[in-house]
C-alpha cells in the first residue's frame, strides 16, 4: 500500500524528469566543452591565480562580516519583539531577490566618494571603498549576508530555550548563556549559513562590477575574469575553466549542506 502511494502518476513523473533535465543539461553541456587537458594551466595562469586568490580572500571577508554582524541580528530578529520586526527582516532579505546591479547601484549611492558617508570616509579616515577590494567585500557582503541571517534566525527560534533558562538559574549572565550554550546548540545551523554565505559571495558578479570595477588584481573576481574571458573567442575556453572551478565549488556545498536544508527518509 505504501509503495503505490508512492509510485508519481506517469505525467508527474515525466515533468519531473524534464524539469531536472531543465537544469542537468546547461550544466552537461559546460563540462562537454571544458579542455580538461589545459584546465591546469588555465587556472594556473597568471590571471586566473590572480582571480582565484582574490575571490577567496574578499569571499572569506565576506563571510565573516556576515557572521560578525549577521549573528547579533539574527538573534535580535528570533528573540525581541522590536517594532517593525517584519520589515526589519524584509530589508535584510531583500538582495536575495534584489537583481545584483541594482545592489550594487544602491551601494554606490550610499558609499561613492560623491555620497555622504563615502566622502566621510575618505576625509576623515582615506578609505575609499570603491574600485577596491574592500568594496568587492562589501558587494559580497551585501548580497550574502541574508543567507546566514535567514538560517541563523531560523535556528534561534527553532532552539529549545529551556537550556538558556537552566543555565541562568545556575547564576550564568546573559552573556556567558550566549557563548556557552546558545551559540554551541546553534552552532550546526551557523556554519551552514556560514558557507552559504561565502559561496554566495564567491559567485558574486552584478554587485560587485557596478560598486567595485573589474580592475585586474584589485577587483577582477573568479566571475568578473570569465565575463571578460568570453569577449574573446581566443579565451573562451578559459572561462570555461574558471566557470567549472565555481560549479565544483557550488556544487560541493550544496552536497556537503544538504541535511541542514532538508532530510530524505
Amino acid at each position: 500500500m505504501n509503495r503505490a502511494r508512492r509510485r508519481p502518476p506517469a505525467v508527474v513523473l515525466v515533468a519531473a524528469v524534464v524539469t531536472v533535465g531543465f537544469f542537468a543539461l546547461p550544466l552537461i553541456a559546460l563540462l562537454q566543452r571544458a579542455t580538461w587537458s589545459d584546465l591546469w594551466s588555465h587556472l594556473s595562469s597568471e590571471a586566473g591565480r590572480a582571480a582565484l586568490r582574490l575571490s577567496l580572500l574578499t569571499s572569506l571577508g565576506a563571510a565573516t562580516l556576515s557572521i560578525a554582524f549577521g549573528t547579533p541580528l539574527a538573534w535580535v530578529l528570533a528573540r525581541t519583539e522590536v517594532p517593525g520586526r517584519a520589515v526589519i527582516r524584509s530589508v535584510v532579505l531583500l538582495p536575495m531577490v534584489l537583481p545584483p546591479v541594482v545592489g550594487g547601484v544602491a551601494l554606490l549611492s550610499a558609499f561613492s566618494l560623491s555620497s555622504p558617508i563615502g566622502g566621510w570616509l575618505d576625509r576623515v579616515l582615506g578609505v575609499q571603498l570603491t574600485f577596491t577590494a574592500w568594496g568587492t567585500v562589501l558587494a559580497g557582503t551585501f548580497v550574502a549576508m541574508p543567507f546566514f541571517v535567514l538560517a541563523a534566525e531560523g535556528a534561534f527560534r527553532s532552539m529549545d530555550e529551556r537550556y538558556e533558562h537552566a543555565a541562568a538559574s545556575l547564576g550564568a549572565d546573559r552573556f556567558t548563556t550566549f557563548r556557552r550554550v546558545t551559540v554551541p546548540m546553534v552552532a550546526p545551523s551557523l556554519v551552514a549559513g556560514a558557507v552559504l554565505a561565502w559561496a554566495r559571495a564567491l559567485g558574486e558578479f552584478g554587485a560587485t562590477i557596478t560598486f567595485a570595477g573589474n580592475i585586474e588584481g584589485r577587483t577582477r573576481t573568479l566571475p568578473l575574469a570569465i565575463y571578460l574571458a568570453l569577449e574573446s573567442s581566443a579565451t573562451r575556453p578559459v572561462a570555461v575553466s574558471l566557470s567549472i572551478v565555481l560549479l565544483t565549488t557550488s556544487l560541493v556545498v550544496l552536497v556537503a549542506l544538504r541535511d541542514r536544508w532538508w532530510t530524505t527518509a
